[in-house]
């Protein structure tokens, strides 16, 4: 390579990584005090110190400083009336991942004119992970804004019955209604389903609850869920998403800070944390209890639901470890009065 192509090929390296790292602390700094969210804030960290790594080892000796010309640059005269424009936070994140992936593209192409590139690829497809978690985190916060009580349901002894657990939910203040039955047959849960998804679109008030079908993609689609929930177990993330497509919610189980880390980067709406409790639903060989939930709250801003033997009684200990919002099944469906119960759960956690 000629010197000046070497050094056409620094200079354009130089202004996309200055370019890239501006742009990773705009989105980081965004995470950090506006999210507050420290697992994105230090993703974003990460991937900057990474690249500049990276660059030091393209670049030992620091030619690309030598090579930079802002002053002759004729790019530092050519604006949109976009970059000027920021309407939303929203928007200004994506703007600014926008700008992040862009640049690493081109540094990874005039990369491979000095023999390098490879780091560079894994960083930019790491910089997608990382701008889709952002982007999510931004449409569950609005989603799940003020939903903090969720409701586990069996399909009942009958339809009628399960008809009148429902609509008592629904007029008690219930968010979220996920229907779990595991001895249903796919037509009887299917048949529920519809039933579920009729009475929360004819209720009269201002808030309808989400309807969640666990497990099940497949009969979340035929009866118009809002969204599915799986388990460490079940089909992943990506899976369920090629299923049902962009717009449905999907929740996942965690019981451990290294679930609820992986579930954010694979793009869950929200997160089940437990079992916190010993259950009368199910059973555990272990519990994560109360500090998983301290390691959530202190560091996942994505909408996350305690789980796991929740009552009116230890909720308090829930709360007091940094979640506000929590998932219930026997504690309110086995009671006397259902809706009562889940009155008194939603006046302390509203």
């Amino acid at each position: 390579m000629l010197p000046a192509e070497q050094a056409a090929a620094l200079r354009t390296i130089d202004a996309n990584f200055n370019r890239a790292v501006e742009g990773l602390r705009v989105v980081e700094d965004h995470a950090r005090f506006i999210l507050n969210d420290e697992f994105l804030a230090g993703g974003c960290k990460r991937l900057r110190h990474d690249l500049t790594t990276a660059i030091q080892t393209l670049d030992p000796r620091g030619e690309r400083v030598f090579a930079r010309d802002t002053l002759g640059d004729v790019g530092t005269t050519i604006t949109t009336p976009q970059e000027t424009q920021r309407v939303s936070a929203a928007g200004l994140v994506a703007a600014n991942w926008q700008r992040v992936t862009q640049a690493l593209r081109v540094i990874e192409e005039f990369a491979k004119l000095l023999g390098s590139g490879g780091e560079f690829e894994q960083i930019r497809y790491q910089s997608y992970t990382l701008a889709k978690a952002c982007a999510v985190n931004q449409r569950s916060s609005e989603v799940w804004q003020n939903r903090r009580l969720y409701v586990l349901i069996d399909g009942c002894a009958n339809e009628t019955e399960f008809a009148e657990l429902v609509s008592d939910l629904i007029f008690a203040g219930v968010n979220v209604l996920q229907l779990r039955d595991k001895n249903l047959d796919d037509r009887t849960l299917l048949a529920r389903g519809i039933v579920l998804r009729g009475l929360i679109d004819g209720a009269k008030i201002e808030t309808k609850p989400l309807f969640i079908m666990n497990d099940r993609p497949d009969l979340a689609l035929l009866a118009r869920a809002d969204g599915v929930h799986v388990g460490q177990e079940e089909l992943s993330v990506a899976q369920v998403r090629q299923l049902v497509g962009p717009q449905l919610q999907i929740g996942v189980s965690t019981h451990n800070i290294e679930q609820a880390r992986a579930a954010v980067l694979a793009g869950a709406d929200y997160l089940g944390c437990g079992p916190t409790f010993p259950s009368r639903t199910k059973s555990f060989d272990e519990f994560p209890g109360v500090p998983f939930l301290q390691q959530v709250a202190a560091e996942i801003t994505l909408p996350a639901f305690a789980i796991g033997g929740v009552t009116l009684e230890n909720l308090a200990e829930v709360q007091a470890a940094g979640l506000a919002r929590v998932a219930v099944s026997s504690a309110i469906t086995s009671a006397a009065n259902p809706g009562e119960v889940a009155r008194q759960f939603h006046a302390r956690l509203c």
